[in-house]
């Protein structure tokens, strides 16, 4: 019997990117300008009507397509995803978003007492979280690294050797240290490569989030680096369904993974375990994990068809996304008349993301501000909340800012649907509502 997913995929030939691309192959509606790709990502119509197939294949003959068609398709979707992190296909596994891969990785370690887990302020704030939860729930404590950025790489290595050797001058042990590939904001490459060794050096776990890394970064050197767990999403630049993320263990870390959480019917006892290799019980484990929509992980197959066939491969899509992002980043801070984040050495946006400072001052409170329309500190939150609010009820947008050291900034996201105009209009938008901004604390003032 032929299936609906087994006919010949139909795509259309390359698309120049930018406008064109985001017209001719994106759902997005005619007056939104897609410029946070990187909170929820974004899949093309090919991908959209491949998934549609899908749920209607699983309609038609549920315990068919479940029982039997799902399992070849999702291994078809690991070994096409292994390569892209440099793995083979039996330490990848699929998961709904990298927060279920998190926890999964830190809850089936065992703490004892003196037990670190050690990360930078930069974290995630629901990673932060978890790491919270534990320290309720086992003897395991969480310890941060502060870093402002700007900073150098060789900085935050610095920084990051300096604190376990600390933890450990108190007789405590860093049992996993957590880091990121790209940072949520602001949205800079971090120096993960350089961590992991070091992590190696002084035998300490490392559990890197790469949330931003799959389709945004070059990851074909994971395998090679050797972190101990590796998480990456799929949904947000590998522009696959919401939710698909990939978990990589190498396979001698594969018995540190006994149980998905939640637990479901892949789990053994350990003496039943012992009876299978722990590859295939790795693998096992995580083919069904409870009753959820699992087409977003074959997608992964149609999503790497389109970005090869249309876009012209990896490479080609990751160097657009950086130029993009690099452009339009000074673009809007010439046109605003400040700056991008970086550093010294230029690493900060070696990635598909740019952060611009706005042309906005703050002060220490209100008894200093001037009639020039500066923002007191103590409001600085609320004022960055209120321009991206106003970006998305006025614009139909969404221009993600916040106050960060001192100052505020934007991150926007480079991607093959979007080109230098979008930037040059981002700009436009965000000087009219810094000036409005401005011009509310003056009339404050005034009144």
């Amino acid at each position: 019997m032929r299936m609906l997913h087994d006919k010949p995929p139909t795509m259309a030939a390359m698309t120049p990117f930018g406008r064109q691309m985001r017209q001719a192959h994106f759902n997005f509606a005619e007056s939104y300008t897609p410029l946070n790709h990187g909170s929820f990502g974004a899949f093309p119509s090919c991908v959209r009507e491949y998934q549609r197939r899908l749920w209607e294949e699983t309609d038609a003959r549920p315990d068919t397509f479940i029982r039997f068609t799902y399992p070849r398709l999702l291994r078809e979707a690991r070994e096409a995803v292994a390569p892209l992190l440099g793995a083979e296909t039996d330490e990848v596994v699929f998961v709904p978003n990298v927060l279920t891969a998190i926890n999964t990785v830190l809850r089936n370690l065992t703490y004892k007492d003196g037990d670190v887990i050690l990360y930078f302020s930069t974290i995630y704030d629901a990673c932060l979280k978890t790491i919270q939860s534990l320290e309720e729930t086992t003897d395991v404590q969480g310890s941060c690294i502060e870093l402002i950025y700007p900073a150098e790489d060789e900085e935050i290595s610095d920084r990051f050797r300096k604190e376990i050797l600390n933890i450990q001058s108190l007789s405590k042990s860093v049992k996993l240290a957590m880091f990121d590939t790209v940072l949520t904001f602001p949205a800079v490459r971090f120096p993960w490569e350089h961590l992991v060794v070091i992590c190696k050096e002084y035998g300490i776990l490392s559990c890197i989030d790469g949330a931003h890394g799959l389709g945004h970064i070059d990851l074909r050197n994971v395998a090679e680096v050797g972190p101990d767990f590796f998480i990456s999403a799929c949904y947000k630049w590998l522009m696959v369904p919401r939710g698909c993320a990939v978990l990589y263990v190498p396979y001698q870390n594969q018995a540190l993974i006994r149980t998905t959480f939640p637990t479901a019917e892949g789990y053994l006892p350990v003496a039943r375990r012992e009876s299978l290799s722990q590859m295939s019980y790795f693998v096992h484990l995580f083919e069904k994990v409870s009753t959820i929509d699992t087409t977003p992980y074959i997608c992964v197959i149609e999503a790497l068809r389109f970005r090869d066939q249309v876009c012209g491969g990896e490479e080609r899509v990751r160097n657009y996304c950086q130029y993009v992002a690099r452009e339009g980043g000074e673009l809007i801070a010439k046109m605003m008349r400040t700056e991008v984040l970086e550093n010294r050495k230029g690493t900060l946006r070696d990635c598909c993301f740019t952060n611009v400072r706005l042309p906005l001052e703050a002060v220490g409170s209100r008894q200093e501000m001037d009639r020039i329309g500066k923002i007191p500190a103590e409001e600085a939150k609320a004022v960055a909340d209120w321009i991206t609010i106003m970006s998305v009820d006025e614009f139909d947008t969404f221009l993600a800012t916040r106050f960060y050291a001192g100052a505020f900034w934007t991150r926007i996201s480079g991607q093959i649907y979007l080109d230098r105009a979008d930037f040059e209009w981002a700009a436009n938008v965000l000087l009219d509502l810094c000036s409005r901004a401005r011009e509310r604390y003056i009339a404050n003032m005034e009144s």
